[in-house]
């Protein structure tokens, strides 16, 4: 195991997720006041099951579903059966007569081949009969998960009518806000954690996402998925359903997986001490279901090429132009997806950012393209005209052979070369688009802002964002291809997957092994360049790529206002939204921190939404040209969102807004309205005396949507500010001081090109702008960008963390020590050629096999 090697550092854990005094507390409930839902053991599945079922809008649809999705199999496999076995198609193509006794005309059933010839023939086919083995055993796999599923979710829907009084008629109707809400509230009740005396919304999210936070983890630190170098394409990336199948089986819930249950890792993968054998048996293990995924390959593939080819031809038929159009990626899902959001959170977020991002799309339309798809389409529009007009003249026209499937054909290709052919009424503004695209998918690398127009960026954005054909034909070709990345590709990285499941895991009361990333701590995986400078203590290893922690964090805040984070987290987010609030509106500096969730909407959102006019007022006062820059951005970004916003065009709903920011006293009102708000589009109104019968379901919903699209731009813009200063007092520091510049890294002697940074990577992973946690910086030059110094106070907590000693970027006595980057974010000391593999870490100390402490963190 010497060729493997890792760039993961251990973490320190500091930070909580228990409220004060529940410290290894275990709830005694007597025998007689237990009830049904007292202690679930399984409390993962349990809240998953709770989810699916709400998102799935009740029992009975759940149940129809379960059950069409059997039929759906068996109607595959066997119409796909009949028409190679049982059909007799020299008789449907008019090849051969049929003998009629009386003159009628040829039908249907004359084609159908007798009963004995079809079973005859299937008997003799070697290779149906293994599809139908195969097929069958996997249906009956299916039939008895269904019963299995029925029988879980019927107690799921009695936790609903009993427990949380919420009728299945109901359900279609409720919010997951207040599904959650009352799931809190019965905590109290009916113990169904024994581990904490109350709940917490976060706890609720780390349950269903555990695996999926794992995953997200791993996509922002570039470990999945792999990428490819074709000669002609360039860089690709490929993830598809199969494969991501085969991710989760190796690492969370298959045969040999690296958690021994839902909640817990094993134990040897907590400890570094035996870390190259554990290396070894996971690559082991890679290769074996590689070698599975082979030998199933040809199964898996026709069964992929059957199931396109009868869910897309009618759509094709009916919509020639859906091959043309675009959707998210499964990749793009996972990079844009934040720690802890639920599917319908994340869904609702990428729906909203579709109409921007096909318009951007479509600037790129190909002039040379264009003019050969008008071309073509009037040759066949010709075509197409003449034979319509025979066929007018005269039915029989039909009856020549390939008339209508020429007709067919010709009105396809009309259809598709106007898909090249843009509107001569549109206008392309590719930087206000791209800008409208980060108000809601939140992430987006630096070096595409100002360069929206460059190719470069529409290539890096259409990996996030591809053509529903390029989707189809990733699907089509994962059988072949997934084998090919398990065996020769994730093998290499087992040592690397080892090291970041034991660094980046931490036990959490009441809740289990879950991912560090997932706790959203600034101070563990904040990354000084997106507004945590003096706030984190993480090395370049620990910090979340592109802002991912801070702007998770911000979602997870605005999605569940009701939820009460660790101190300096709520220090975090009240200075971050009050310095939103302030430099939009012009409020004093010593404004009320939490104004902008907790007051009436006099701020930035509800004059976002209620127009312009409160934007074009703003004044900074001794604010620098940094904050002044941010406030262009989140103005520029207020009329993309306003032409966009379905609230926009409604001149009742403006004037409903415009008489609550005229209003005063809400504060409790607002904050109900907020907790019922969330992003899920099927929102309804809380109730509240001061919104009732004034603000609809939509505006509820927009309110916390638009909340979190501004402040996405905030940072966004302040992180640019930021990077560009940092880049300026390098250079100067270089050109003045020849000390300082012994000290400066390579990479900022150079202006980063563009083209050498692909997405999905951050300026600071791992293109060749700096990590500004790795350069001194004055504190006159990051005064106006610091949020305000806060010291890291301890709060009492019990959390386990796998971790040790974490290395540090600067040198003795303060000096940064000049360095290197290295694949996964490492470092290598100036004047040593960054090594091909690292040494393996030594031997942790006989304290190693004893279990873990227990810290008390904050």
């Amino acid at each position: 195991m010497a060729h493997f090697d890792t760039e993961y550092q251990r973490l320190e854990a500091s930070y909580s997720d228990s409220p004060p005094g529940e410290d290894n507390m275990l709830m005694h409930v007597p025998e007689g006041a237990k009830s049904q839902w007292h202690h679930i053991e399984n409390l993962d599945l349990f809240f998953q099951r709770v989810y699916n079922l709400h998102q799935k809008n009740g029992f009975t649809c759940m149940l129809l579903g379960e059950i069409f999705e059997l039929v759906q199999l068996l109607f595959v496999v066997g119409f796909t059966v009949f028409l190679a076995n049982c059909v007799d198609y020299d008789i449907l193509f008019a090849n051969k007569f049929v003998n009629h006794t009386d003159s009628s005309k040829v039908t249907l059933p004359d084609a159908f081949l007798p009963v004995d010839v079809c079973s005859a023939r299937i008997r003799d086919n070697a290779f149906v009969i293994f599809v139908l083995i195969i097929s069958g055993v996997f249906w009956l796999h299916r039939l008895v998960k269904f019963i299995y599923n029925v029988c879980c979710y019927w107690e799921i829907r009695s936790f609903y009518i009993n427990a949380l009084k919420m009728t299945m008629s109901e359900l279609p109707y409720a919010t997951w806000q207040e599904v959650q809400a009352r799931i809190v509230e019965i905590q109290k009740e009916h113990q169904i954690c024994i581990h904490k005396k109350e709940l917490t919304e976060l706890d609720i999210y780390h349950r269903i996402l555990r695996f999926k936070n794992y995953m997200v983890a791993m996509v922002n630190k570039s470990l999945l998925p792999v990428r490819f170098r074709p000669p002609v394409l360039g860089e690709c990336v490929f993830y598809t359903r199969g494969l991501k199948y085969n991710f989760e089986l190796i690492f969370f819930w298959g045969p040999g997986s690296l958690f021994e249950n839902e909640w817990s890792l094993k134990p040897e993968y907590k400890r570094g001490g035996n870390r190259l054998e554990l290396a070894d048996r996971l690559a082991s293990r890679i290769l074996w279901i590689g070698i599975a995924n082979l030998l199933l390959c040809p199964v898996i593939l026709v069964w992929q090429i059957l199931y396109a080819f009868f869910s897309y031809t009618e759509v094709i038929k009916r919509e020639p132009g859906s091959l043309g159009a675009r959707c998210w990626s499964l990749y793009g899902r996972c990079y844009l997806r934040h720690f802890n959001e639920l599917d319908h959170e994340l869904m609702s977020r990428l729906s909203k950012g579709y109409k921007a991002a096909s318009k951007y799309m479509n600037c790129f339309l190909s002039p040379l393209l264009t003019v050969v798809a008008k071309n073509v389409a009037f040759f066949a529009g010709s075509l197409l005209a003449v034979l319509i007009a025979l066929t007018i003249y005269d039915e029989d026209v039909l009856a020549v052979e390939h008339v209508l499937s020429s007709i067919t054909l010709l009105g396809v290709c009309i259809t598709v070369c106007r898909s090249f052919i843009p509107d001569k009424h549109m206008v392309f503004c590719p930087e206000q688009l791209l800008r409208v695209i980060l108000a809601h998918i939140h992430y987006m690398p630096d070096h595409w802002q100002g360069n929206a127009h460059r190719y470069e960026t529409r290539d890096q954005f259409s990996q996030l964002f591809q053509y529903k054909a390029v989707f189809i034909l990733e699907e089509l070709l994962s059988p072949v291809v997934t084998p090919i990345i398990l065996i020769f590709c994730l093998r290499r990285k087992s040592l690397e997957i080892i090291d970041f499941f034991r660094n980046f895991t931490v036990e959490v009361v009441g809740v289990g092994d879950t991912c560090s990333f997932a706790q959203m701590d600034i101070r563990q995986h904040g990354h000084p360049a997106w507004m945590s400078e003096g706030k984190t203590e993480a090395s370049i290893y620990q910090q979340a790529e592109d802002g991912k922690t801070e702007l998770s964090l911000m979602h997870f805040a605005i999605t569940n206002p009701q939820w009460q984070p660790p101190q300096e987290t709520t220090h975090f987010i009240s200075q971050l939204k009050e310095r939103v609030h302030r430099e939009a509106t012009g409020a004093p500096s010593d404004t009320h921190p939490l104004s902008l969730s907790e007051s009436e909407p006099r701020s930035l959102i509800a004059n976002l939404l209620g127009g312009p006019s409160a934007l074009t007022s703003i004044h900074f006062g001794r604010e620098s040209s940094l904050t002044n820059h941010a406030a262009a951005g989140i103005s520029d970004g207020a009329s993309a969102l306003r032409s966009l916003s379905p609230i926009s065009s409604s001149l009742h709903l403006r004037g409903s807004l415009s008489a609550a920011h005229r209003g005063a006293g809400h504060t409790s009102a607002m904050s109900k309205a907020m907790a019922g708000s969330g992003t899920d589009a099927r929102t309804v109104s809380s109730g509240s005396s001061a919104w009732e019968g004034q603000l609809t379901s939509l505006v509820l919903s927009e309110y916390a949507s638009t909340e979190m699209s501004i402040h996405a731009l905030y940072m966004h813009e302040l992180h640019k500010q930021q990077s560009r200063g940092e880049l300026s007092r390098h250079t100067w520091h270089r050109q003045e001081s020849d000390e300082s510049s012994d000290s400066v890294p390579d990479e900022v002697r150079s202006e980063p090109n563009p083209q050498s940074r692909n997405f999905p990577r951050s300026h600071t992973f791992p293109t060749t702008v700096p990590s500004p946690s790795a350069i001194p910086t004055s504190a006159s030059a990051t005064g106006s960008t610091t949020l305000g110094q806060e010291g890291a106070s301890s709060q009492s907590s019990t959390q386990r963390r796998y971790s040790g000693p974490a290395t540090d970027s600067f040198g003795a006595g303060g000096k940064v020590v000049r360095s290197a980057r290295v694949p996964m974010g490492g470092w290598a000391e100036d004047g040593q050629a960054a090594p091909r593999h690292h040494e393996p870490l030594p031997e942790e100390s006989s304290e190693d096999e004893m279990p873990p402490h227990i810290h008390k963190v904050t």
